[in-house]
């Protein structure tokens, strides 16, 4: 049970992963990245997040490792804090408050008990670089109020600063600009490059640094997609800098090998470029990444490198250039015009994604599922390119069809419309197109809903356009002689004194469909496809409509531009009540009779969730956001809630989501992100915390059977003997290599000492004379009891035992029985 007042507002996972480098373990085995004011640990080998690292207030602004302790990891907020975190565990260990929004993380090897921190102080667009000691303290909240100025008028994106080699300097860029501070000299020396202002197209600003690690080099990119490597730079006129250019867009981020002897670049271009040896003739390519390349990380052991794309994905790549795991977030579209959709099968959130993508996201995993190309066509990226752009989507009949609307309009005048009808394949697991049609109205579809009811035979889908007709369309057969087929065709054409139809949905049990004409709603008979009723209240046009569920069935719901709330009796065809409240979310929940409306008002968004037969709300949050929420939907839960208060039991069946203005996704919760992990995560956490040696998969495996046997037999059986007591796995295993025969000939003694006997307490008990006695009894008795039919079954199961439970000495004595010699009783 969940207590009350507990429930708060969160944010439920679609935080950018790319928005600073992500770091790697010492080992290579987790990556960390930014999520929001999360830090998220993921696994490289298997994708998933095994720990969220919560505990800023704020956004998080970078990560690095401890220099000193390789299991810990430091991270920044603008909250004013550094927090150090043992990412095993998910604890975190010690809070330093520094008391200045912090824009970026640094750490030194050789700076010991210090960071370096960006941080703003007077101007807002005015960088600087600053080093924070960090006392030493057994509590767990310390103030680090000891900051020591390194250098100013940088910019604040980390990737702009640099260390160079064993820490001797660090190298910052902003505009025309390179500036390197000595550490030991304490001094500063600053490059200029000209801004060629009068040469045409030519931009030698700097976007992103690095330095080399054992050399002393820095390397910057450029606006112009060039690199240039700056050598002798303790000199400010001996200094020399060669360029290398292949980008013919910006440089967006630099990295050098952990041995420095290549460098890595990416773009615009979304191609990995390895410069080996910093030649140009001698580079290799990693392309098609799919999206920009944001940012570039190495791991400290050098085995592994990841990108960062604009498209909120992590790419982890291996040494020799190849991709190994993706790790794909909430894919942030410029616009969301489908809205949030959820797919009945998976109960994925479904939204625009890549350019011409439907993106299928796990709520539960925050993780991407799949991306389904709807325009099927090559994406140019040219920002003067009117694009094609996907508008409406709609799932309907249980997740069978999906139907999808696209456009692009580059005049007035010049309209290019289709609607495309997409059929689940269950062997394939995908949706396969089925019907496309071409300009399936004269002006712009405003609308779409399948009817979604269990009772209609006919699978039927209704569009609303701004040229003033709504069109039915039904699902026919289009077989042939060839083969067997169906197909959707249009059914029926409807219209409202030439209005702009603007909004269509049907009632729950589908025998209504409700279109809004601008200010007039019109309901009509879906099987006959007759206007029954029409309400007008001239309050603006209609801009959300939806029917009641279950015992409120009998109403409508429709939301104004004029801030107007109405909700209309279908029995009495008159208005039931109405109120001022401006709208932007109207949204029903499929499992109850509870609808939520969403509000915007001076002070941000609030929320009203109520039934339309009950004039008081069953629960209102002011503030729910300081942004304008665009979208909302409810997803039905796998596991009910036991919420027990009459204002939070709406959450029981369902959980609301809804996106803001900046596409940040947000829920109501009572537990926290890292109690909401699923099980098999944890399972994968432990299991790679274990070593993976080649005996651990022969005797760990078998030792875990072992464990899962003992305890399901309870104390019937004597515990087996452990195999490290082996004697010959023990001499395996405790030989020095040199001294061991051939591997050969070892190979059968060692599978047969793993071939273990079972052993009771009648072994070590009876004799052998025993035994042969009860043996000979046993076998009388069976001949005596041929007639009968019927046995008892625990004696066939304790003369299986012991006829199966043979001790050594008893093979023996069987064997020599065998070879004696009976011949002559055939005399007799």
């Amino acid at each position: 049970m969940v207590e009350e007042g507990v429930l708060r507002v969160v944010r439920s996972g679609g935080s950018e992963l790319n928005f600073r480098r992500a770091v790697f373990s010492a080992d290579s085995k987790y990556l960390f990245c930014v999520s929001g004011d999360f830090v998220k640990v993921y696994s490289t080998v298997t994708e998933e997040c095994v720990h969220i690292l919560q505990g800023h207030s704020k956004m998080v602004t970078g990560i690095q490792l401890n220099p000193n302790n390789h299991l810990q990891l430091y991270s920044s907020s603008l909250d004013g804090t550094i927090k150090l975190w043992d990412y095993l565990d998910g604890i975190l260990i010690k809070t330093f408050i520094v008391g200045h929004k912090l824009h970026g993380l640094f750490t030194l090897a050789h700076a010991e008990n210090s960071v370096f921190v960006t941080i703003n102080k007077e101007k807002p667009d005015v960088f600087q670089l600053v080093s924070v000691k960090l006392p030493k303290s057994s509590s767990q909240e310390i103030e680090a109020k000891e900051v020591s100025f390194v250098l100013d008028y940088i910019n604040q994106s980390p990737k702009c600063v640099a260390f160079g080699h064993e820490g001797e300097y660090v190298a910052a860029v902003r505009d025309f600009y390179l500036s390197v501070y000595f550490f030991k000299k304490k001094t500063t020396s600053r490059f200029t490059l000209s801004s060629s202002k009068n040469k045409k197209h030519a931009k030698n600003d700097f976007t992103c640094v690095a330095c080399h690690p054992k050399e002393d080099c820095i390397a910057s990119g450029h606006r112009d997609g060039k690199i240039r490597l700056w050598r002798n730079f303790d000199d400010d006129k001996k200094y020399t800098y060669t360029c290398l250019h292949w980008h013919h867009d910006m440089v967006m981020d630099l990295a050098f090998s952990v041995t420095g002897a290549s460098l890595l670049s990416g773009g615009r271009e979304s191609v990995l470029v390895e410069w080996r040896d910093a030649t140009e003739k001698n580079k290799e390519f990693l392309p098609r990444l799919g999206a920009t390349i944001e940012h570039i990380s190495v791991s400290p052991a050098g085995d592994l490198f990841c990108t960062s794309h604009s498209d909120n994905k992590i790419i982890v790549i291996h040494r020799n250039l190849e991709a190994s795991a993706v790790i794909q977030g909430l894919v942030k579209d410029r616009n969301i015009f489908t809205g949030l959709l959820i797919d009945p099968r998976t109960r994925a959130l479904v939204l625009n994604g890549k350019p011409g993508h439907l993106q299928f996201y796990s709520l539960q995993n925050d993780k991407q599922l799949y991306n389904l190309d709807i325009i099927q066509q090559e994406y140019i990226n040219d920002y003067d390119l009117i694009q094609i752009e996907l508008t409406k989507a709609a799932f309907g009949c249980q997740g069978n069809w999906l139907a999808t609307v696209e456009q692009r309009q580059e005049k007035e005048t010049e309209l290019e419309l289709q609607m495309k009808l997409w059929a689940y394949n269950k062997k394939t697991q995908g949706f396969v197109l089925n019907t496309k049609v071409s300009m399936p109205h004269d002006d712009h579809i405003t609308a779409l809903c399948f009817c979604n009811a269990r009772k209609s035979e006919t699978p039927t889908l209704v569009t609303c356009s701004k040229d003033g007709y709504f069109k039915v369309w039904i699902l026919t057969d289009d077989s042939d002689i060839y083969k067997k087929a169906v197909g959707w065709t249009c059914d029926f054409v409807g219209s409202y004194h030439k209005y702009q139809a603007t909004n269509c949905c049907f009632s729950e049990d589908g025998s209504l469909l409700a279109v809004s004409f601008e200010e007039t709603v019109t309901l009509w008979d879906s099987e006959t496809w007759e206007l029954k009723c029409t309400f007008c209240q001239r309050a603006g046009k209609v801009r959300y409509l939806c029917f009641g569920r279950f015992t409120c069935s009998k109403y409508l719901l429709g939301a104004t531009d004029n801030d107007i709330l109405c909700c209309w009796n279908l029995l009495s065809c008159t208005l039931e009540w109405s109120t001022k409240l401006s709208v932007r979310v109207l949204e029903p929940d499929r499992n109850s009779e509870n609808i939520a409306a969403i509000s915007q008002s001076s002070e941000g968004s609030d929320l009203f969730v109520f039934k339309p037969s009950e004039p008081r709300p069953l629960y209102i949050q002011k503030n729910i956001s300081r942004e304008e929420v665009h979208w909302g939907v409810f997803v039905p839960r796998d596991v009910p809630e036991t919420f027990t208060s009459e204002s939070y039991q709406w959450l029981n069946r369902s959980q609301l989501y809804f996106l803001t203005k900046s596409q940040s996704l947000l829920t109501f919760s009572a537990k926290s992100p890292e109690e909401k992990l699923t099980p098999t995560s944890k399972q994968l956490l432990a299991e790679e915390s274990l070593p993976t040696t080649p005996f651990y998969f022969i005797l760990g495996k078998h030792r875990q059977q072992q464990d899962e046997k003992l305890n399901t037999m309870g104390n019937e059986l004597v515990q087996l003997p452990v195999t490290e007591n082996i004697p010959a796995i023990s001499e395996l295993l405790h030989t020095p290599a040199h001294v061991l025969p051939s591997a050969s000939f070892l190979c059968t003694m060692f599978v047969n000492s793993l071939l273990l006997s079972k052993k009771t307490n009648s072994d070590e008990e009876i004799p052998d004379d025993e035994d042969m006695e009860e043996k000979e009894s046993d076998s009388s008795d069976e001949e005596n009891d041929v007639t009968e039919k019927v046995q008892d079954t625990n004696d066939i199961d304790a003369e299986e035992d012991i006829i199966h439970q043979l001790s050594k000495s008893e093979e023996k004595e069987l064997r020599k029985l065998r070879k004696v010699d009976y011949s002559w009783l055939a005399a007799l």
